[in-house]
């Protein structure tokens, strides 16, 4: 049975099913998963029931180990971190606001993978934003707004040690490392072209991005918050349904993405990987 794919129906999305993700991917196959990448943005693979030797192979087939600051590894590994709540957890939901993973980075990851480990029986939906269609859906003068804004990235506000994510975030099961290394900054066009498929979008949002070059900062975030509404809108946007056993990987640099809970007095736990740069700069 060769590969099956079955779009969501809706802003981004696909199924991905007829092939066995334990197996070693030759390249005519991990091609083709590209392909179908790049135009679904979300992949997700149902009934793979991964481990973690698998979830490291498949990444290095899609690209290579991207680098993950802020976060440790789980024991035994490098490139493996997981995403947990315990049961009677009480701490804030993570990364519960739209965003594309680790964008205040030089040379951002090119995707994200999570394997399902331990899933609620209901809740815990992941969203995405599909960012090419709410660049598209604006009109012409809308677009000249923005077109040749360079945001700047920085993952200060989660991460510092007096971010969100610092000293006084109390009783989280994660294993997060915050540092002064947050503090950096780095900028990216605000609209790049993708690096692979040309098609421009918006390139993550208000939170990782902090201002904009040449903007009044009072201006910036007003302008910021304006359109993370717009980017997070509805008509843009896939609600993934987990499922025991399954694998998912996204494109970082066309949607953005967020957690939902839902799921309280149950554990939860998927296991990330992160998928290296394609090309450098977005451009």
């Amino acid at each position: 049975m060769g590969l099956k794919v079955e779009p969501s129906g809706q802003a981004c999305g696909a199924r991905v099913t007829g092939l066995n993700l334990k197996a070693d991917l030759d390249p005519e196959l991990v091609a083709e998963l590209r392909t179908i990448w790049l135009e679904h943005h979300v992949l997700a693979f149902p009934g793979q029931f991964l481990g973690d030797d698998d979830l490291e192979r498949f990444t290095l087939a899609m690209g290579g180990f991207g680098e993950d600051p802020f976060f440790a590894p789980i024991p035994g590994r490098k490139h493996i971190a997981a995403i947990r709540r315990e049961a009677d957890e009480e701490s804030p939901l993570f990364a519960e606001n739209w965003h594309a993973d680790w964008s205040f980075q030089k040379y951002p990851p090119a995707g994200t993978c999570l394997n399902a480990i331990e899933i609620p029986p209901l809740g815990g939906d992941t969203l995405f934003a599909n960012q090419h269609k709410a660049w598209e859906a604006l009109s012409a003068e809308q677009q000249a707004r923005y077109a040749d804004l360079v945001a700047i990235h920085s993952a200060k506000l989660p991460y510092a040690p007096d971010g969100t994510y610092g000293a006084k975030d109390k009783g989280r099961s994660m294993d997060i490392r915050p540092s002064e290394a947050a503090l950096a900054e780095q900028t990216h066009p605000l609209v790049p072209a993708h690096p692979e498929t040309g098609r421009r979008g918006f390139y993550s949002t208000l939170g990782y991005i902090i201002g904009i070059e040449g903007m009044e900062q009072s201006a910036a975030i007003a302008m910021l918050m304006e359109l993370q509404q717009w980017q997070g809108d509805a008509r843009f946007t896939y609600t993934h349904k987990w499922e025991p056993g399954m694998l998912i990987m996204w494109d970082n640099r066309s949607v953005l993405h967020r957690a939902t809970g839902g799921y309280e007095g149950h554990r939860r736990e998927l296991h990330r990987t992160t998928i290296a740069a394609w090309t450098g700069h977005l451009t």
